[in-house]
């Protein structure tokens, strides 16, 4: 750290958790293009970009996570290396939806098979951001880390 400059204090509890509930909006945002749009050209040139942008949010923080803030806790905390393992291959799976969500949306789904991918991701991203929470959220009051949230958690 170069002289004068100062470290931040960064709540990364309150950080994490706060790009969970964006990231929990953008698919409320998503699904709600799905189920008011309609089938035609513009329908999908817009739910394509509402969905690129979730995908591309919920990749980015999960790599995010893996890349600079699971590192630093099992360092600190190797007693968590467990939790994050189980955390890291949440995120491979969550990947694996994802693309098969931009499968569906390049071939031109339907609102029903759509809709059917949400769901699996939704419901295995709820499932990851409780369990997160429910066993970091303590470790992340006291984690010293002095970097960009962005870089950390996502651009969110």
């Amino acid at each position: 750290m170069a002289e004068g400059e100062k470290t931040r204090l960064i709540a990364w509890n309150r950080e994490l958790h706060a790009v969970h509930e964006r990231l929990r909006e953008a698919l409320r945002v998503t699904r709600h293009a799905l189920d008011s749009g309609e089938t035609a050209e513009p329908f999908t040139r817009e739910l394509l970009l509402f969905c690129h942008g979730f995908c591309a949010a919920l990749t980015g923080h999960h790599e995010g996570e893996d890349r600079e803030l699971f590192p630093v806790i099992a360092a600190a905390h190797p007693e968590f290396r467990d939790t994050l393992r189980q955390l890291e291959q949440d995120h491979s799976m969550i990947a694996h939806l994802l693309t098969g969500l931009q499968a569906a949306l390049d071939r031109g789904a339907s609102r029903t098979e759509l809709n059917r991918h949400f769901e699996g991701i939704e419901a295995i991203m709820e499932n990851h951001f409780r369990y997160e929470e429910r066993r970091l959220l303590a470790v992340l009051e006291s984690l010293t880390l002095d970097a960009d949230p962005r870089n950390v958690l996502g651009p969110l």
